[in-house]
């Protein structure tokens, strides 16, 4: 058992009541008690302006830090907007927000500026809440602390049993959060989701604060809330699922067109691409090249369910590929931005791929000992990076100030600099 296991176990963590531990720590070990219901039952749905308003002025004059989380209708509808907004604050309750009905929110981000948010794996929830103009200036993430103390399931369901002995009810976490109106049950369970986040936060605090951890913590965190905004990705149409069959240009044309337009047809009606066309029909026609529209229909995921006009469509996105000159197709693959994949280092620099063979094991043994996974202790686009193109001069310093220009935070810098300066020297000793 790991010291944060242990901790979890800890009475001090757990309580089996309907609130939270109180100061003294007295609680019990008995098994974790479903939660059934939110402490002051289920609020209703913000969903016009005067009722935002009140809402507003009763999170601004709240205390502590605020509970945060969003819905979205992932495989539903098309993009990751959010459908319903979840908030809790010690003086103010909880708050069920439609951002439809009020779709800006920057009010809201406005009154709790300064204030710590809460959430459960903030980088999933981040884009949605800044497109309705909720912007966080600090937070704590209870996923990134769970991984930092090294709990081995950092789930919002594992976390809240294990730390505070509560059961979740997680029956509702891939609905259709677009739906109108929102039932009852679904609503119960998005309460629910922000009733002990704040005490789940504080739990976590504690612990990371006991194993040493509670400033690395604190500088992940900055790190997210200070994150910019991602840039929107190149050629998106390269992660179709199955790309790795398509292997002629003509044929990565083919998926191109195919993407292109289920992107617009989705982007048109509101749906989820999938819902549109299949990654595996994508494929299938790419590899087939379908000479006309009865060709295509033979093809799975265009069968007899699928209407003349819309055979036409397709086909006449194989076609415009088809039509193509050579010099319009796409490349195989994308252009490397950096070292290329492992498996070729040992063919193309065999040192290098020694510096990454020693690096890797370095800094597994690390983790191990710090009780984290790896990829929270330094990524592994930073050790690759690093290892293909090391420091003329291999230090402390050189080591620390490469890691540092590949966006290692300060307290990675210190404590995986020592491991790796032996593991990129002991190679060509």
């Amino acid at each position: 058992m790991t010291d944060a296991q242990d901790t979890a176990a800890d009475s001090t963590l757990r309580t089996t009541g309907g609130t939270p531990p109180d100061d003294a720590g007295s609680s019990a070990t008995e098994a974790p008690v479903p939660l059934l219901e939110p402490r002051e039952g289920i609020p209703p749905v913000i969903t016009d302006e005067v009722a935002l308003a009140r809402v507003i002025a009763a999170f601004a004059a709240g205390s502590g830090p605020v509970a945060v989380d969003a819905e979205r209708a992932s495989g539903y509808r098309y993009g990751q907007r959010a459908y319903l907004v979840q908030l809790r604050r010690e003086g103010a309750g909880t708050a069920l927000i439609d951002p439809v009905a009020c779709p800006d929110l920057s009010g809201l981000g406005e009154a709790l500026s300064g204030v710590e948010w809460v959430l459960h794996a903030a980088t999933q929830d981040l884009p949605c809440l800044r497109e309705i103009g909720m912007v966080p200036s600090s937070l704590f993430d209870t996923e990134l602390a769970g991984r930092l103390a090294g709990f081995p399931r950092v789930g919002l369901g594992a976390m809240v049993e294990s730390v505070l002995g509560f059961v979740l009810e997680k029956g509702h976490s891939a609905v259709d959060w677009s739906t109108r109106p929102l039932p009852e049950p679904w609503l119960r369970y998005a309460a629910l989701d922000v009733e002990l986040l704040v005490d789940l936060r504080d739990a976590l605090e504690k612990e990371l604060d006991r194993q040493g951890k509670l400033e690395w913590a604190r500088q992940e965190f900055d790190a997210i809330a200070s994150a910019p905004p991602a840039e929107p990705r190149k050629d998106p149409w390269r992660r179709t699922s199955g790309m790795h069959k398509v292997r002629r240009r003509r044929q990565l044309g083919v998926v191109r067109e195919l993407w292109e337009t289920r992107d617009r047809i989705a982007q048109k009606r509101d749906v989820s691409p999938g819902k549109v066309l299949s990654d595996a029909a994508i494929v299938e026609a790419a590899l087939a090249l379908p000479a006309n529209v009865h060709a295509l229909a033979g093809l799975n995921g265009f069968g007899h369910r699928m209407g003349r006009r819309q055979l036409e469509q397709w086909q006449a996105s194989v076609d415009r590929a088809k039509a193509l000159p050579d010099a319009g197709l796409p490349l195989p693959g994308q252009p490397l931005t950096g070292p290329p994949p492992p498996r070729a280092w040992a063919d193309k620099d065999p040192e290098a791929a020694a510096r990454l063979s020693a690096a890797r094991a370095a800094v597994s043994a690390l983790a191990e000992r710090l009780t984290m996974p790896q990829e929270n202790l330094i990524t592994p686009d930073t050790v690759r990076r690093l290892c293909w193109e090391p420091p003329k001069t291999v230090d402390a310093q050189t080591v620390g100030s490469a890691l540092v220009g590949y966006g290692a935070r300060p307290w990675q810098v210190e404590q995986v600099t020592p491991a790796l300066v032996t593991a990129l020297a002991a190679p060509t000793a």
